[in-house]
């Protein structure tokens, strides 16, 4: 199965986790911190916006990597992989929630893990299915193509 992925590709993978991430967070976050939930969507949709171009960026860095040492995307690198995306987003995340809820660092940080939590799971799960998925597409026989 071909490694390279347009832009148009990866815009779409993107997205796709983004909004059932999206989704799946704004009401349980506006839930749990007792927040409206147009408040809390907002962060989650400011949220989801840093880690869509994040997303893209890291995910095209990675495949690169994974192409230049040629290593399979086994259980343990999809972890490393989730993990390393989950740390970067740390340092874009922490310091917008604690602006926006008006709350220390710490206790966005605290937020922050809880929502790494959900995601690393998410991201991993979703990951795995998205690239199935794509190599069921990928490698369909050329005559469905024609039809």
């Amino acid at each position: 199965m071909s490694m390279q992925k347009t832009l148009k590709e990866r815009l779409f993978h993107a997205l796709l986790f983004e909004f059932i991430a999206l989704a799946i967070c704004a009401p349980t976050l506006a839930w749990l911190m007792d927040q409206p939930l147009g408040h809390m969507g907002a962060l989650t949709l400011m949220f989801s916006l840093i880690a869509t171009l994040w997303n893209m960026v890291y995910n095209t860095l990675f495949d690169r990597a994974q192409r230049r040492l040629q290593f399979a995307r086994t259980l343990p690198v999809r972890v490393l992989h989730a993990s390393l995306f989950e740390l970067g987003l740390i340092f874009m995340l922490v310091p917008l929630a604690a602006w926006w809820l008006g709350i220390g660092l710490v206790e966005a940080f605290v937020l922050d893990i809880g929502l790494i939590l959900f995601f690393l799971p998410y991201t991993i799960a979703f990951n795995w299915v998205y690239d199935a998925l794509r190599a069921r597409w990928v490698e369909r026989p050329r005559e469905v193509l024609v039809r």
